[in-house]
């Protein structure tokens, strides 16, 4: 492997950690023996132009420095290509990172275990999900979850995690089950009356939230999280168990696996990675070692 690789900043993460772990990540993969080319952009739009470049190009690895939206960035770069992914993860929620075991908001222990994982050729290829020409590496997230996401984006205050906390609030008052048809592997479309529907390539989201925890990023299959017809006083009792992945032993929760998820509803966004993907229907399928990345 070339030693030249590429950090792939985003200043703006975390309020603006994304700038101050540049840095130290630089500092650490240089002291490892690295020479480092940094690259930003304007824009998610350019920087991932910048980011595919730097593969074309043949770098030896290209490191996002940011959050879970930067690391989704980063995967439409990488994917399906043999150039290895370093997280450093230095954003809000980092479920990806997480779930490689990458350490989190210290950006030079995490270039440290790149560095090493880069000589060692401690490489691992992960599953990814696609939709459409879409890659994401956590959750498709539909229903309930996607309307605070919705909500959240379009506030303007607070800011940070507090925005979406409020914004659960509100669609809790608000919210009514929603009639889905989802086909797993080409079946019977199943209908069904939920709050929500996850399909999960990794386990969380949302910073730690194991809305799938079964969910196994090299078996070839996504796990399927459907919540049902809760009413509000239910929804409230079976949310905060998500936290501790506690949620799939209650009645109303049903865990499907399979390579390929569809799904129908009406007025619902998809969020992958935290990112709108757009309105359903959507379909999604899980391709095998997808990317090869960098891991503790």
């Amino acid at each position: 492997m070339t030693s030249e690789i590429t950090l792939f900043v985003n200043p703006t993460a975390g309020r603006g950690r994304g700038a101050h772990a540049a840095q130290p990540a630089a500092s650490a993969l240089r002291a490892a023996g690295f020479s480092v080319r940094t690259v930003l952009g304007e824009n998610a739009e350019d920087a991932l132009t910048r980011a595919r470049g730097a593969v074309t190009d043949g770098t030896g690895a290209l490191i996002a420095v940011g959050g879970d939206g930067m690391a989704h960035v980063a995967l439409q770069a990488v994917a399906g290509t043999r150039t290895p992914l370093g997280l450093v993860a230095v954003g809000t929620g980092n479920d990806f990172a997480r779930a490689l075991g990458l350490p989190v908001r210290d950006p030079a222990a995490a270039a440290r275990v790149i560095a090493e994982a880069l000589k060692s050729e401690r490489l691992r290829d992960v599953d990814l999900g696609r939709v459409g020409g879409t890659w994401f590496a956590t959750v498709l997230a539909s229903g309930f979850d996607s309307r605070v996401n919705d909500r959240g984006n379009r506030m303007r205050w607070p800011t940070g995690r507090f925005k979406y906390d409020l914004a659960m609030l509100a669609e809790l008052a608000a919210f009514k089950p929603v009639r889905y048809r989802i086909t797993l592997d080409g079946g019977e479309a199943q209908e069904v009356e939920a709050t929500l529907v996850a399909v999960g390539n990794g386990s969380s989201y949302g910073g730690g939230m194991k809305i799938c925890p079964g969910a196994d990023l090299g078996d070839g299959l996504f796990d399927v999280t459907v919540v049902g017809d809760c009413s509000r006083t239910t929804l409230l009792k079976v949310f905060p168990r998500v936290y501790r992945g506690t949620h799939l032993d209650h009645p109303k929760v049903t865990v499907y696996r399979a390579a390929t998820v569809g799904l129908v509803a009406d007025g619902v966004t998809g969020y992958a990675d935290g990112e709108p993907l757009g309105p359903l229907p959507l379909t999604a399928r899980c391709v095998r070692g997808a990317v090869r990345v960098a891991i503790a």
